[in-house]
């Protein structure tokens, strides 16, 4: 029987609306329960383009939006703050991920991608449970908000770079060599326009901001920069964060995300929708010891992180620890970087994402009473 594409549209934006009511009344994030109805949808939309762009545009506006909050300037300052933790979070996380995989038996690629998948914290969730658990203003925030902006611009170079390795060409040095090139192009090209067009183009934004129809340059300039990284064979979310750190530029962060908030709320749902659409679990779970290997490390090495990169940005023991602890749940970027899997790695990855999702929210929640009984009521309460 023939159902015509609109009926389905309206349908799931109805279903998507009642699991988000759900998730917002039991305090779930929306971004496990989305990929759960993925799950049991996946058959009436399978290998369905138009929910697979759709979604595509949807992760595209949350980088490009997440670029928009830092001007070249502050990304610089940012950087530096948290660079040690930001560096051990590298190498624990990601490194020491790829190498388990390693262990395993997996290629060197298939090996990138799991210590990919395992690397950053789930932005969304985290910055949703500071703000629920009224914990935004405690000591840990800051450095949980610029540990995850370390990550935010860390990873979709790393998608950068994986979407090169997994696009069928053979790897070598110089194919390795010309990825970064086009990365190191890419990032020059933002900064060039951020720099030398667009503060000179401040006057003409004042002017015309409030605009109706100034919505389709703000988006058109951040799903342009998408498209060409996606034209060099690179991650469009990499383009979508660089195209936003050209228009933070303008000084307008506000006026601008007002713009492209809607577009990004309506889109966004569908790309977690459709990775879940996209999981199939015919032969049962892989790998599972590699799976439980790999979240019991997950979660060692952000609270490590926590714990040692917090003591690094000046915060005391316990503060560090409550931080560690608030940084296990993964979601935006393993997903990302999961799509890029073969079926069963997808498979696999789907897995460890949503139980550290689920896990991290535990342990986010807990977080403070943990840190109470390690270190007891010497400090005072922050």
């Amino acid at each position: 029987m023939y159902i015509p594409d609109m009926l389905l549209a309206g349908l799931l934006f109805l279903i998507l609306f009642m699991v988000g009511y759900i998730s917002f009344k039991v305090r779930i994030p929306n971004v496990i329960t989305f990929l759960l109805l993925g799950l049991v949808i996946g058959s009436f939309f399978s290998d369905s383009y138009l929910l697979e762009f759709a979604g595509e545009i949807g992760i595209v506006l949350l980088f490009f939006m997440l670029g928009m909050e830092f001007p070249v300037n502050q990304l610089v300052k940012v950087a530096k703050k948290v660079l040690g933790a930001g560096i051990l979070d590298l190498v624990l996380s990601f490194g020491v991920s790829f190498g388990i995989a390693l262990l395993f038996g997996l290629d060197w690629i298939t090996a990138m991608l799991i210590g990919g998948v395992a690397y950053a914290t789930s932005s969304s969730i985290t910055a949703k449970l500071l703000e629920s658990t009224k914990r935004m203003a405690n000591k840990e925030s800051e450095f949980i908000l610029g540990l995850l902006i370390f990550e935010d611009l860390v990873a979709p170079v790393l998608v950068a770079i994986l979407v090169g390795l997994t696009a069928g060409a053979a790897v070598t040095a110089g194919s390795i060599s010309l990825i970064i090139l086009q990365v190191i192009l890419l990032t020059a090209g933002a900064l060039f326009l951020a720099l030398f067009v667009f503060r000179k183009l401040r006057p003409f934004v004042d002017r015309y901001i409030n605009e109706d129809f100034f919505v389709l340059f703000v988006i058109g300039i951040g799903l342009t920069y998408g498209g060409l990284a996606l034209f060099l064979d690179l991650s469009e979310v990499l383009g979508a964060f660089l195209a936003g750190i050209v228009l933070a530029e303008l000084k307008r962060t506000h006026e601008l995300e007002h713009l492209v908030l809607n577009f990004r709320d309506l889109l966004l749902p569908l790309f977690f929708v459709y990775f879940g659409t996209s999981i199939e679990f015919a032969e049962g779970i892989p790998m599972v010891s590699m799976l439980i290997v790999l979240l019991v490390w997950s979660i060692i090495a952000k609270i490590a992180v926590g714990y040692w990169g917090g003591q690094m940005y000046g915060m005391s023991k316990k503060v560090s620890l409550r931080a560690g602890f608030s940084l296990t749940q993964r979601g935006e970027f393993s997903i990302i970087m999961a799509a890029l899997a073969s079926e069963m790695i997808m498979a696999f990855s789907s897995v460890f994402i949503l139980t550290s999702a689920i896990l991290g929210v535990v342990l986010f929640q807990n977080a403070p009473v943990i840190a109470r009984r390690v270190f007891g009521k010497r400090e005072a309460r922050s």
